[in-house]
């Protein structure tokens, strides 16, 4: 890092150098003065300044010396996760769930509010505001603490977080859910798809932490796909990439009816509705349990599943799959039939792996986005 003014901009030279040292305190282990010097490449007095002024700042806590230490210790330095505050908001068809993290994204308070998948978006809207204001409240933080908010839906998203086309939930399109989110907390809002944010959680926290190309799959009430390529969520010139189901051939619309046809020709065992993820969960649980008719529903689901995915896998000749959604719970009777799919119809079938998150995900990677508008802070300016 130069420490030589450009252009005489001394402001934008302190910016870059605190940049540089908070990127260096975004690890695990704390840092002393001389350690940070090194990384950075800033003067020991210069990395002392920033310091100093990062500490007044609130971004930087200083670390007690260790036990034992000897002579005088060394100052150690990490970053302050708990300067600030992150909040993460998916509103599907069946819920509204609500992550408040600190900087880091560890996880504070998690609130689900169930949704009427028939709701219109009046109705939509206010269970999102309820599971908001409860998710605030059992974190004890006040909306103004709230540093920058990550919003998931179902649908085309715009720039400005506008859902420009909605098949699945009634109303929808044409929401402004930037202009909404921000009459309930301030700063940054940034809204996307929940496919594409369950693939960033994936690579965030998930089981592609370590892959640079990754088709992330969501199987549950709806079929849709996010995708990593060179470590990076790929969106596409419009914002519509991994929107293979819109192709009726891919056979992503008709998948479920499999599942659906299954559970109306057999009796219900439990009070679980057919058409809830619940209710899905008895197809998988009779195929696991040998049931001829529930494997073959299985079985037929994953086929029409495979169709899009094979597609997908041939363009992008990606290093993981990862099957996530409602449906991974599942997933056991599910892997086996996808990899013998893929193998029909690929030249090379990459991995299969299984989410973690189930349908927590796309709340998680809705945190990531949140996250990923401080860390542009983080590079360009800092907060006040």
């Amino acid at each position: 890092m130069s420490e030589e003014p450009v252009g005489g901009d001394l402001s934008r030279l302190r910016q870059l150098n605190a940049s540089a040292v908070l990127r260096e305190l975004r690890g695990d282990q704390p840092l002393t003065l001389t350690e940070l010097s090194k990384r950075t490449g800033l003067s020991r007095a210069s990395t002392e300044d920033v310091a100093r002024d990062l500490l007044g700042r609130g971004w930087l806590a200083e670390v007690a010396p260790a036990l034992g230490s000897v002579g005088r210790p060394a100052r150690r330095y990490r970053f302050n996760a708990g300067a600030g505050r992150l909040l993460g908001v998916d509103i599907g068809g069946h819920k509204a769930l609500a992550l408040v993290t600190d900087l880091d994204g560890e996880v504070l308070n998690q609130t689900r509010i169930a949704v009427d998948p028939e709701a219109g978006r009046r109705e939509r809207l206010a269970v999102m505001d309820r599971c908001v204001a409860k998710a605030l409240a059992g974190a004890g933080v006040e909306a103004r603490q709230i540093w920058s908010t990550g919003v998931a839906t179902t649908g085309l998203v715009d720039a400005s977080g506008k859902v420009m086309l909605s098949d699945s939930l009634p109303e929808w399109s044409g929401v402004d859910l930037t202009a909404h989110v921000r009459r309930l907390v301030p700063g940054p809002v940034r809204v996307e798809n929940d496919c594409k944010l369950a693939a960033l959680a994936e690579t965030w926290r998930g089981v592609a932490r370590y892959a640079k190309d990754v088709v992330f799959l969501l199987a549950g009430l709806r079929t849709g796909a996010g995708l990593i390529i060179d470590g990076k969520l790929h969106r596409g010139f419009a914002n519509w990439s991994g929107e293979i189901g819109a192709l009726p051939a891919a056979g992503w619309l008709r998948a479920p009816e499999h599942l659906t046809s299954w559970l109306e020709t057999t009796p219900q065992s439990t009070g679980l509705a057919s058409g809830s993820s619940g209710g899905f969960e008895r197809v998988f649980l009779a195929a696991r349990g040998g049931d001829v008719r529930a494997v073959d529903a299985v079985g037929d689901y994953v086929r029409d599943l495979a169709v899009g995915a094979s597609a997908l896998v041939l363009t992008l000749d990606p290093q993981l799959v990862v099957i996530g959604g409602g449906f991974s719970r599942s997933a056991d009777v599910m892997v086996e039939p996808l990899r013998r799919e893929l193998d029909r119809w690929c030249l090379r079938t990459p991995e299969i792996r299984v989410s973690a998150f189930a349908d927590e995900g796309v709340a998680l990677g809705a945190v990531r986005l949140a996250l990923d508008e401080v860390e542009a802070t983080i590079r360009t300016g800092l907060r006040p």
